[in-house]
């Protein structure tokens, strides 16, 4: 097993939550933070207008609305208090039905938006040098590769000031996010096997069933 460095999740006070320094552990990351760093970072929240804006925004809307929103219902709100004028979506076209029904709740709301699918641009994934053997189809004729950069460069294009990602795949999603121009959420990540609700691996990571008990040594 790989030797890991102590970080917060070894850590069961969480005592950061509210600078209960007493209880702090003796590797803390809030107790050994550089000065520095910390009052470099707070400036950015304090002196960066689009940040310490979203900063704020999302804390009030927590604050407010805990454990009493969706995530569909706190994007909207968190649209609606940024003043985003055009909201962009990065779509799996396997869950471009949850995109539609998303999208008609922002039309309700008056919230304009533009929708790119991930196979946007046709490109067989031999281009990108998948073997036959790795596609789905294993080579029976095209098969669109994902293009989650062409999906951040055409949302740019259109000028869209908040994106958000409903189900690309893991490794998709990474280069959306590192290519897209506009403040970005993610809605919906896509896990086939537990109906794209991925804790769930997590909550029964224990139990008679779960597949990491190796890694667990259960």
């Amino acid at each position: 097993m790989a030797k890991c460095k102590l970080s917060c999740s070894d850590c069961a006070a969480l005592a950061c939550r509210a600078k209960s320094e007493e209880k702090y552990p003796n590797f803390c990351l809030t107790a050994v933070a550089d000065p520095a760093r910390v009052k470099e970072v707070l400036e950015i929240y304090q002196n960066d207008e689009e940040c310490g804006e979203i900063s704020r925004v999302s804390a009030c809307i927590e604050g407010e609305f805990y454990g009493r929103l969706t995530r569909v219902e706190e994007t909207i709100e968190f649209i609606k208090r940024m003043h985003y004028k055009k909201i962009g979506i990065a779509s799996c076209v396997g869950l471009m039905g949850e995109t539609r029904i998303f999208s008609k709740i922002l039309k309700a709301n008056k919230i304009d938006y533009y929708v790119v699918g991930c196979k946007i641009g046709a490109i067989d994934k031999s281009e990108i040098g998948v073997p036959d053997e790795k596609k789905l189809n294993k080579g029976c004729g095209h098969e669109s590769m994902c293009n989650p950069i062409l999906q951040a460069k055409t949302l740019q294009a259109e000028g869209t000031d908040f994106n958000i990602v409903i189900g690309l795949c893991v490794g998709h999603d990474t280069l959306f996010l590192k290519h897209t121009a506009a403040p970005t959420t993610v809605m919906i990540v896509k896990d086939r096997v537990l109906g794209h609700n991925p804790v769930a691996a997590l909550y029964t990571a224990t139990s008679i069933y779960s597949r990491f008990k190796k890694e667990l040594k259960l």
